[in-house]
């Protein structure tokens, strides 16, 4: 809204500068003129002129793109710099040390230290624009609080644990949300299916939570976004590697990316599993068989964390529970399965 309101005012201020210049020529001719030019045609030309120009301009900015600012605008900074650098020592040099100096000699040294910083400039802002990128990148990482800057993923955000694991000051720092993450969240929130559209307005809660009442961490969300890449995981690896940041993530499989390209991750899930009680062999507990196992005579049942407990000889026990003595426990990347035989029925 604002920008549409700027634009107009720049149109209206065009069209009035056109009849301004269209009035000054007409004035202009008319003093050294025998026969007087009427100045309202020249007026309503004026205006077009003005109106046309207007157009040209915004027209040529919509082709310049976000990619192609950041490009020429070192360029543009140094050449402007360093040209105004020469104008204005040939006025000191002139001010300070020579001004009895002619206005021909004064005009002569003025072209030349201008064409020779502008020369400067030139050179510099085309050859070392790529420098620009790193300064830009060391402003993003001073712009965060105290701690490693984290990049959050899309399945972190609808999982929901990351809001009271914040709560707990296990995490500090800066939680960076790309606008593409919230993008996808919202796509999910609008979807048509009703669990979809469920898990994507509580990972929208859950984040608008975190950031009314989560004061270990500061939510940052960036406007950050490739073009040249489609896959939200790449972007996410991309933005880590950008702001030098770590991942959160449940995703396994951008958890392997990750580590490949040499970004580090943290998984909830492993952090899930490392705090889930010791379980040893030989030690006795109970567990309820709520069904039948892949292989003959065993049964499965679940304990309070989650985690799965094959009983070998609790088939027959279905719905009621069983003491078990634990034979082994195998760490998958699943979570942690607990295996074991059984000792008797539960009274």
């Amino acid at each position: 809204m604002a920008m549409r309101s700027i634009r107009l005012i720049f149109i209206f201020a065009c069209i009035v500068m056109g009849v301004i210049w269209a009035n000054y020529i007409t004035t202009l001719l008319n003093e050294n003129s025998i026969n007087p030019i009427d100045p309202n045609p020249g007026r309503f030309i004026g205006a077009g002129a003005g109106f046309a120009v207007a157009l040209i301009v915004l027209l040529g900015l919509n082709f310049i793109t976000q990619e192609i600012f950041e490009r020429i605008s070192p360029a543009l900074a140094a050449i402007g710099l360093a040209m105004i650098m020469g104008w204005a020592t040939s006025h000191y040099v002139f001010l300070v040390f020579w001004p009895t100096a002619e206005p021909n000699l004064r005009i002569f040294l003025s072209v030349t230290l201008v064409l020779l910083f502008g020369y400067m400039g030139i050179s510099l802002g085309l050859t070392r624009a790529s420098n620009w990128e790193s300064l830009v990148k060391a402003v993003h990482k001073r712009q965060f609080h105290a701690g490693s800057p984290k990049v959050v993923d899309t399945s972190v955000i609808i999982d929901g644990r990351i809001a009271d694991i914040c709560e707990s000051g296990f995490l500090d720092g800066t939680l960076i949300v790309p606008r593409f993450v919230l993008g996808e969240l919202q796509n999910i929130a609008d979807s048509a299916d009703v669990l979809r559209r469920a898990k994507g307005r509580r990972g929208l809660d859950i984040l608008k939570a975190m950031q009314d009442r989560t004061e270990k961490v500061r939510i940052m969300v960036v406007e950050d976004d490739f073009a040249d890449i489609r896959e939200v995981d790449s972007k996410l690896l991309k933005l880590a590697h950008l702001y030098n940041a770590k991942v959160i993530t449940n995703d396994y499989n951008l958890n392997k990316v990750a580590q490949i390209e040499g970004v580090a991750v943290l998984n909830i899930n492993d952090l899930a599993n490392a705090l889930k009680p010791a379980v040893l062999p030989d030690e006795r507990m109970e567990v309820k068989i709520i069904k039948e196992g892949k292989e003959p005579l065993q049964g499965v049942g679940y304990l309070d964390d989650g985690t799965m407990v094959v009983v070998d000889g609790g088939k027959a026990y279905v719905g009621q529970s069983v003491a078990v003595i634990v034979t082994s426990v195998l760490q998958t990347a699943a979570g942690r399965m607990i295996f074991g035989k059984l000792s008797g029925v539960v009274a």
